[in-house]
């Protein structure tokens, strides 16, 4: 389990660098500019590794695998990814860690409450919230007061956060199969 828990833990840090790295593009296709970032479609593989973690290991491991991720993650973005003469970049950093720990620890916490429900419940609503919690809280430390759209950025992220917790329900789905639930 050691390899697995590092691995885990790594990929849940580099999911958070370049989560971290890609919210600062928006989408410039089909006027999305206002309305969604590249962030959005990286992040909810966060929650799909928290998920898969609680299910086989249990809420402790997948607790100790989002601070060992988070510790990761943010000294990634400190390292690679954040300007420290650039304010908006330091604000990125403090939401993404603050909204990340806060998220994770509810989706672990939403996702025990839920386990014993049919195999799709638990990583769904636990996914659905913490993406919830995690998008307004990131946006909001991150833009507010500064004049870019960060309520319509926060609605489109969310939106494609959403979506995309629905279509990590098959690789968590398959991965089960490789994974001994407890």
């Amino acid at each position: 389990m050691n390899k697995l828990f590092l691995t885990l833990s790594f990929l849940m840090g580099l999911v958070v660098l370049v989560s971290n790295f890609l919210v600062q593009f928006p989408v410039k296709y089909y006027g999305l500019e206002n309305i969604l970032t590249y962030g959005a479609f990286s992040y909810p593989i966060a929650f799909l590794i928290t998920d898969l973690a609680n299910r086989s290991f249990g809420k402790i491991i997948a607790r100790k695998i989002v601070y060992v991720g988070f510790t990761i993650g943010v000294l990634f973005t400190l390292i690679f990814s954040t300007n420290f003469s650039d304010l908006i970049s330091i604000r990125i950093a403090i939401g993404s860690g603050t909204a990340f720990i806060l998220a994770q620890l509810l989706d672990v916490q939403v996702f025990d409450k839920l386990r014993r429900k049919t195999w799709f419940v638990a990583p769904l609503f636990s996914s659905l919230i913490g993406s919830t919690v995690d998008t307004f809280l990131f946006f909001f430390i991150s833009f507010y007061g500064t004049g870019l759209p960060w309520i319509t950025l926060s609605l489109g992220d969310l939106g494609v956060k959403i979506f995309i917790a629905l279509i990590m329900l098959i690789p968590f789905r398959l991965l089960l199969r490789t994974l001994k639930p407890i």
